[in-house]
């Protein structure tokens, strides 16, 4: 019997009764199912689309927050180094501002500019060949030597991109420790990967930063692990590659090492240190004295 003993005394009418109602009780308790489910998929879907306005703000935020601003002793988007490796010291490139040229040097003294990309074997080709006789020069307080670090060859670092986080590591250098840049900036050339490698590790720039007796270490690793200057490299890789460079006979930088003597585009062999000296000593009007072939040091005039 489906309706069990409690039913045996009811008559068919009254049987009838308590099915309905038995039916009437179902059907009331699936409806207020229904309905809890239905709030519950309406909040999930409230939930949802919240989190998807959220990460749309978050987009629209990121894309429309101001770039930050460039490293200090940059202004010019590179770091000019004195007599006794000493940098140029100044404020950093606001957002958006026009980088401003550095100021010109005495006439006895040659400007030399580089805008290299810590990636590219051209680059580490003229560093080796021609660091240690533009150490002279510079040590001695004949030439400047100009940095400016720019990433054209990410690309060429398995998915690492070396090149972006070498520049903002030098760029961190100059921000926190800038008489530091120049033996900083050695190294990582001496240190350079091959092309289509996955370059140094972040602890490895970081290394670099301990062998040559930074300032401000801790904040340098900050800088260097967080690549705080990171939207700056791309703003100053950009600038560069678009144009114009400011007191230059180049309308842009089309390739690195782009090196720049008094202004005039250097178009000998990146490699040959003689051929640069020759014209360092060609663009200085002045006679040179040859320490040796490798080390040709100028004489600025009294």
């Amino acid at each position: 019997m489906t309706n069990g003993g409690a039913d045996r005394g009811l008559s068919k009418n009254q049987r009838r009764e308590a099915a309905r109602e038995k039916a009437r009780q179902l059907r009331e308790e699936q409806k207020k199912k229904d309905r809890r489910n239905k709030l519950l998929l309406q909040g999930g879907l409230i939930v949802v689309a919240l989190a998807i306005v959220a990460g749309i703000a978050v987009v629209i935020f990121t894309s429309i927050r101001p770039p930050a601003p460039g490293p200090a002793n940059m202004l010019s988007d590179g770091i000019k180094i004195g007599q006794d490796y000493k940098a140029v010291t100044t404020a950093g490139l606001k957002p958006d501002q026009t980088p401003v040229p550095s100021e010109t040097n005495d006439p006895d003294v040659i400007d030399i500019q580089i805008y290299l990309d810590y990636q590219c074997p051209y680059c580490g080709q003229f560093e080796a060949a021609n660091a240690e006789q533009i150490a002279t020069w510079v040590k001695a307080g004949a030439a400047t030597v100009e940095y400016h670090p720019i990433s054209i060859l990410d690309r060429g670092s398995l998915g690492t991109k070396y090149s972006t986080r070498s520049a903002n590591a030098a760029a961190c250098v100059a921000n926190y420790s800038p008489d530091s840049f120049f033996d900083y900036n050695a190294l990582l050339f001496t240190n350079q990967p091959e092309e289509n490698t996955t370059g140094l590790p972040d602890e490895k720039l970081i290394d670099f930063a301990k062998q040559v007796d930074v300032k401000k270490l801790s904040s340098i690793t900050s800088c260097i692990k967080d690549q705080s200057f990171k939207s700056w490299v791309s703003a100053a890789t950009n600038r560069a590659t678009t144009g114009p460079i400011p007191g230059a006979d180049v309308e842009n930088v089309s390739s690195t090492p782009t090196v720049l003597i008094n202004g005039k585009k250097y178009t000998g062999a990146v490699g040959d240190a003689a051929a640069f000296a020759a014209a360092v000593a060609s663009a200085a009007g002045q006679s040179f004295t040859q320490e040796s072939t490798a080390t040709p040091t100028p004489t600025p005039t009294p």
